[in-house]
């Protein structure tokens, strides 16, 4: 457990999220594991003269082993140790009854609650704790039945709570496959633009706390896998054109193209899509989460 004593260290940048980025990269935490203290926050000066930078004092947050405990501070998302089990008659009764309440509510009440949607994935986002990593405890080995249908209780009883906060009436489709060890949630209902996000950004929150809750305790690992209108097909098929799409204009101009920030999953796309390009190819730069792709024409190719 991390020391709560810890002394406070000073970090200055240009702005205070940028003071806080690099606190999170000097003591090898992510933001929602950081405690800090804005000393300063800085001034971007008249024309540039009289600028100074943001300053923050920051440490590292006392570890908490309990999830659960985590799990506490994501308000009107999760609630307790109710997540992590599949709800009892009367919670089974009581969500029956939120969701008749939530079909006679007034369009208008639900369209005020799609503001609030991205925000509360994002709330819970913040929260979780960084996800375990693989290792030999947790190799991919085959579920049982009985882990098979815990692992779909947890996953059902965590998002039914999550798509109430939301006020989102939605259908959830759980299937597990053995082969593979991937768990797929698939989202059926009204708004699912609201699911997605941006760049699929909300829908990608929700697939990393679901992998979070389903592994918690589990001497094997599940791949999550969440999805809705078959948003990661066409996200695909859109990133595989626009490598293609990319790799015409380096061919054309001679200049090296570099992407937008990406996850992992989506800066794989580009790479598998350019790997047999006879003139372009790829790399990664930059520190997640603005990693991004740059495509540029291979040695060689510059003078044909």
């Amino acid at each position: 457990m991390a020391d709560t004593q810890q002394e406070y260290r000073e970090f200055s940048e240009k702005t205070v999220e940028d003071a806080i980025t690099a606190a999170c990269q000097a003591l090898l935490v992510t933001s929602d594991r950081l405690e800090y203290v804005v000393a300063d926050e800085g001034s971007q000066g008249f024309l540039g003269i009289g600028a100074r930078n943001a300053v923050i004092r920051a440490r590292v947050k006392s570890e908490h082993d309990d999830f659960a405990k985590e799990a506490e501070s994501v308000k009107e998302v999760l609630t307790g140790d109710e997540t992590f089990a599949a709800p009892e008659k009367k919670e089974e009764t009581a969500a029956a009854e939120t969701a008749v309440s939530e079909e006679k509510r007034p369009r208008r009440r639900r369209n005020r609650n799609k503001k609030q949607a991205e925000s509360a994935a994002e709330e819970a986002i913040k929260a979780a704790p960084a996800e375990p990593k693989k290792s030999r405890k947790h190799e991919e080995k085959p579920l049982t039945e009985e882990q098979v249908m815990e692992v779909k209780e947890r996953a059902d009883a965590f998002l039914t709570q999550v798509f109430q906060a939301m006020g989102m009436d939605v259908d959830i489709d759980l299937k597990y496959d053995d082969a593979s060890h991937i768990l797929t949630t698939s989202f059926n209902g009204d708004d699912m633009g609201v699911l997605i996000g941006k760049r699929g950004q909300t829908l990608d929150s929700l697939q990393y706390l679901v992998s979070l809750v389903v592994n918690k305790g589990l001497d094997s690992y599940v791949h999550v896998k969440a999805d809705t209108e078959n948003y990661r097909e066409r996200r695909k098929k859109t990133l595989e054109n626009l490598a293609k799409n990319i790799s015409s204009r380096v061919k054309r101009t001679g200049h090296a193209v570099s992407l937008e920030p990406m996850n992992p999953y989506e800066r794989r796309i580009i790479h598998s899509a350019l790997q047999g390009d006879k003139y372009c190819t790829t790399y990664s730069e930059g520190e997640e989460p603005f990693r991004r792709v740059v495509v540029t024409l291979k040695k060689g190719k510059h003078d044909e």
